[in-house]
């Protein structure tokens, strides 16, 4: 090889060399500061996408297992209302023990019998009242088989979503609570022949609206052998309870029976219960030896009817709590998968590293000897 002065093409090949082994070094830098063998595109464009997916995936399975404990913590508030219930009801058949012996009076079950209404009332504001996160548990909104969640608030059956997609009996399942009020148990509080005017002095109800309401709004949400029975073209009249939580709707059906529908705060209202103001519904007093007989067996079948509502909720508890053990499994189980594509191996790296690095000192070692080899020219021109 020539000895030049123009071209130092040993320093070239040097410094090329160097800037491939400081980019090297550079690189492992990065992974092992990092602690990801895919820091960017440019590393793994394939495994970049599918860890992009995969940590979608972890995430949404973190949620959901915050959405299914959210789950179990609606369930509890709402178990524990029934408990309360439960407590009332059983109170409930003592005075209806207590009333159904001959050794009272009349006056003396009058006195017994006032507050067996009085439990009963309770147990109606109880269901009325229960709510999480304004979601009303015990009132009979989630006793629907449907579900609708296109409004601010879903009525029907709760939708509870845990999974990373959309499909049925695999990312979501449904939450249904039966109605706990004392018409709904059974427990009646609404005797045969019972006007309009007495209903909404029972309940304390005032008045919401007494113009004309759509048929539409008052059965939206109504099911179709309910809508049946009413004429489109009666006028109905809306009365709220004091708290606007809830409406009941007077309307006549195509017999001309009155009823009272209960349903949401204001129009559309959504539908929970239909109550015929001219039928008996239960026994509603102990206030004779004769109805507080009767009112042994009533008070039982509501206990039933209580226990199943409160079985069905520890069996969806008991669900969820498994469901969420499944979840934090899959999240487990991914998040490992993703760490085998996208965490750098440390050991592997730093040999690499050390090996780049011993690459690129040497390489700047020989551009400096490289750099200082052309002077040898000078000892000739001297």
């Amino acid at each position: 090889m020539s000895l030049i002065i123009n071209h130092n093409l040993m320093a070239q090949s040097a410094a090329r060399n160097l800037s491939t082994s400081y980019a090297a070094l550079s690189d492992s830098t990065r992974k092992l500061s990092s602690g990801l063998r895919i820091t960017t595109a440019a590393d793994d464009a394939a495994g970049l996408a599918v860890r992009e997916l995969m940590r979608a995936d972890i995430a949404s399975f973190n949620q959901g297992v915050r959405n299914a404990n959210d789950a179990i913590s609606l369930i509890q508030t709402a178990d524990g209302a029934l408990s309360i219930i439960d407590e009332k009801l059983i109170r409930m058949k003592e005075l209806a023990e207590q009333a159904a012996t001959g050794t009272y009076t009349s006056d003396q079950r009058i006195i017994i019998d006032s507050e067996y209404q009085a439990m009963a009332n309770e147990i109606t504001r109880i269901a009325n009242a229960t709510d999480f996160n304004g979601i009303y548990l015990l009132n009979g909104n989630l006793s629907s088989s449907t579900h609708d969640g296109s409004g601010l608030v879903s009525t029907g059956k709760l939708k509870v979503h845990f999974g990373t997609a959309n499909d049925c009996a695999e990312d979501y399942y449904y939450i249904q609570i039966g109605c706990a009020t004392a018409s709904s148990l059974g427990l009646g509080g609404i005797s045969s022949g019972t006007t309009e005017e007495e209903f909404v002095s029972q309940n304390n109800l005032t008045l919401y609206g007494h113009d004309y309401l759509d048929h539409f709004d008052v059965f939206i949400h109504a099911p179709a052998s309910v809508q049946n029975q009413f004429d489109p073209s009666q006028e109905t009249y809306a009365y709220s309870d004091q708290s606007s939580t809830y409406t009941y709707v007077f309307a006549t059906d195509t017999s001309g029976n009155l009823h009272a529908i209960q349903g949401g705060f204001g129009p559309p209202f959504t539908y929970v219960q239909d109550i015929h103001l001219s039928s008996t519904s239960g026994a509603s007093s102990i206030s004779t030896q004769e109805l507080a007989q009767q009112a042994l067996i009533t008070v039982n079948n509501a206990i039933v009817s209580k226990d199943i509502i409160r079985a069905n909720l520890g069996a969806l508890q008991n669900r969820l709590e498994n469901t969420i053990s499944n979840l934090q499994i899959q999240a487990e189980n991914l998040q490992a998968a993703e760490s085998q594509i996208s965490d750098v191996d440390v050991a592997t790296e730093m040999t690499e590293f050390v090996r780049r690095q011993i690459l690129t000192q040497a390489a700047v070692a020989m551009l400096s000897q490289a750099n200082s080899l052309p002077q040898m020219a000078l000892q000739l021109m001297g």
